[in-house]
C-alpha cells in the first residue's frame, strides 16, 4: 500500500470513528462549508450580546454595567469552547452561543432586581439543573411524553421564528406607529438600501438553492457580502442609530486593523449564591424557575427542528446521542454564566449550515474554531452585515416548513395545538412561549374531547408547569 493510500485510509478511519460522515452520507467539504454559513450567519452574536447585556442601558440593581469589549471576548470564548464541544461529544452539527431569549429576560428584568454577578451566578446553577435533568434521563423521558404531531409543529413553528427574525433583523419587516404590529418596509416600501440588499441576497441564495448549487448559501451570503460592500463605499449609509436608512449592527466595511486583543476580566467574576440572600429564597427561586423553563424547552425544541432538518431524528423524533446533546446544552449555561456571556444554547440559526450539508459534529467544531479566531480577529467576523446574514435565516425557515406536512390537519384536537405551537413562536418571539401553549392546549383539548387517557402524564405535569410559567407576574405579586 503506497503512502497515499495509508494517508487516505487513516483519515477515512478517523473520520467515520468521530464523525460517521459516509454513515450520513457527508463529506469534509459539505461539513467545512457547512461550519463556515453557521459561523458567517450567527457570528452576528458577538454584537449583539454586548449590545444587549453591555454597557450603560444594561445597569444592574446596583448602577453596575459590563464592558462590551469584554462581554464580546468572552462570547467569543464561550461559544467556540462549547461549540467543539459539542461537535465532539453529541457528533451533531449545532452551534451553541449565548441565547437570545435568555440574555434579553437578563438585561431587561432580572438585573433590576439582583447585580450582574449574581444574575450569571443563577444561569449557573440554572445550568447545573439542566445537566442533571440531561444525565438522569428526565429530560428525555419528558422529550418521550410530547406527541409526535407537537414535534412536527415545533419544526416548523422554529422555521417561521428564524424566517421572521430574518425579516426583522433586516428591516422588510418593521413597527408601524399605532397602526397593525408589523409592516413592509418603511410605510409599506422597500425604502432603504439594507434592506434592498437583503432581498437581492434572498433572491441570490433562493435561485442557487433552487438550482442544487453546492454551497448555495455560502456563495450567497458572499455576493451579498460584496453587494453590501459596494454599496456603502458608495453611499457611506452607517449606521442605523445614526442613519435611520443605516445598517443594523454591523457595517459592511473592509476593516481597518485584523487583530483585535482580548479581554477575558467578566470569567469568572460571578456570585452563585448572592440572589439568594438579595432577594430571598423564594425570590430568587422564581428567577431560577424562569431560567430554567427559558432554556430547557428553548433548547429542546431546537434541536428537534434541527435534527429534522438535517434528516437525523427517527421516526418518534429522536436523534442520535440525544442524551449527551441535552447535557451538553445544560453544560453552555454553566459555561455562560462562568464566564458572563449569558446562557448559551443551542443556536437555531445552526440550520443555515445544515441547509448548506451540515450533518455530523465536524461541522460545529468547524465553527467553534472560527469562534475561537473571532477572539483575536474580531473586526474580520463583523465584515458581514446582518442584513446578508438574515438572508440565509428566511430560506432556512423556508426548508423547515416540510414538516407541516406531517401533522394531521383533519383532527382538530391536534391541528389547534399544532397550530397555536406554529403561530406563538413567532409571534412571542419565543420558542419556549410556543412549546408552552401548545402543551397547555393539547392537554386540556383532549382532556375535554375524552382522550385524556392519550396524554402521557408527564405531560399533565410540564403543562402545569407552563401554567404557572405564564402566571409568574400576578404570583410574584400575591407572593410578595
Amino acid at each position: 500500500m503506497s503512502e497515499s493510500e495509508t494517508d487516505t485510509t487513516t483519515t477515512s478511519t478517523w473520520s467515520e470513528r468521530f464523525f460517521a460522515l459516509r454513515a450520513r452520507g457527508s463529506d469534509w467539504g459539505r461539513e467545512i462549508r457547512g461550519g463556515l454559513v453557521t459561523f458567517v450567519t450567527i457570528s452576528y452574536i458577538l454584537v449583539l450580546n454586548s449590545l444587549i447585556i453591555g454597557g450603560d442601558a444594561s445597569a444592574d440593581v446596583t448602577g453596575h454595567t459590563l464592558d462590551q469589549l469584554q462581554v464580546a471576548s468572552a462570547t467569543a470564548l464561550a461559544a467556540g469552547v462549547l461549540t467543539i464541544a459539542f461537535g465532539l461529544v453529541a457528533n451533531l452539527p449545532f452551534a451553541l452561543a449565548s441565547g437570545l431569549g435568555v440574555n434579553s429576560f437578563l438585561a431587561v428584568s432580572m438585573v433590576r432586581e439582583v447585580t450582574w454577578p449574581e444574575a450569571m451566578g443563577l444561569v449557573a446553577i440554572n445550568g447545573v439543573i439542566i445537566v442533571i435533568l440531561g444525565a438522569t434521563g428526565a429530560r428525555t423521558a419528558i422529550f418521550h411524553a410530547i406527541p409526535a404531531a407537537l414535534k412536527s409543529a415545533i419544526t416548523v413553528g422554529i422555521g417561521l421564528f428564524i424566517a421572521f427574525i430574518g425579516l426583522v433583523d433586516s428591516g422588510f419587516v418593521t413597527r408601524t406607529e399605532g397602526g397593525p404590529p408589523v409592516q413592509l418596509g418603511i410605510g409599506g416600501s422597500i425604502a432603504t438600501v439594507p434592506t434592498l440588499v437583503f432581498v437581492i441576497t434572498l433572491i441570490v441564495i433562493g435561485v442557487l438553492v433552487a438550482r442544487r448549487v453546492p454551497g448555495a448559501i455560502l456563495i450567497g451570503i458572499a455576493v451579498g457580502t460584496v453587494i453590501a460592500l459596494i454599496a456603502e463605499g458608495v453611499l457611506h449609509l452607517g449606521p442605523s442609530i445614526d442613519n435611520p436608512d443605516g445598517w443594523h449592527l454591523t457595517v459592511p466595511a473592509l476593516p481597518e486593523t485584523i487583530v483585535a486583543l482580548p479581554d477575558f476580566s467578566l470569567v469568572g467574576a460571578i456570585d452563585p449564591f448572592g440572589a439568594f440572600i438579595r432577594l430571598g429564597p423564594l425570590g430568587a427561586s422564581m428567577l431560577l424557575l424562569t431560567l430554567v423553563f427559558m432554556n430547557f424547552f428553548d433548547a429542546m425544541g431546537a434541536m428537534t427542528g434541527l435534527a429534522k432538518n438535517a434528516g437525523l431524528a427517527n421516526d418518534d423524533s429522536t436523534f442520535p446521542r440525544m442524551r449527551q446533546a441535552f447535557i451538553m446544552e445544560g453544560l453552555g449555561a454553566v459555561v455562560g454564566g462562568a464566564t458572563s456571556s449569558s446562557s448559551n444554547t443551542v443556536f437555531v440559526d445552526s440550520a443555515a449550515g445544515i441547509g448548506e450539508g451540515a450533518r455530523t459534529g465536524l461541522a460545529s467544531v468547524v465553527t467553534g474554531v472560527l469562534f475561537l479566531l473571532a477572539i483575536f480577529f474580531t473586526p474580520l467576523a463583523l465584515v458581514v452585515p446582518l442584513e446578508v446574514g438574515a438572508a440565509a435565516l428566511v430560506v432556512v425557515g423556508a426548508m423547515m416548513m416540510a414538516q407541516v406536512s406531517d401533522i394531521d390537519w383533519g383532527d382538530f384536537a391536534t391541528a389547534l395545538p399544532a397550530f397555536l405551537t406554529i403561530a406563538a413562536m413567532p409571534l412571542t418571539y419565543s420558542i419556549a412561549n410556543g412549546i408552552g401553549i401548545g402543551f397547555i392546549a393539547w392537554v386540556l383539548i383532549h382532556a375535554a374531547a375524552g382522550r385524556a387517557k392519550q396524554v402521557n402524564w408527564l405531560l399533565w405535569v410540564v403543562a402545569a408547569g407552563f401554567v404557572l410559567f405564564f402566571g409568574r407576574g400576578p404570583l410574584e405579586v400575591i407572593l410578595g
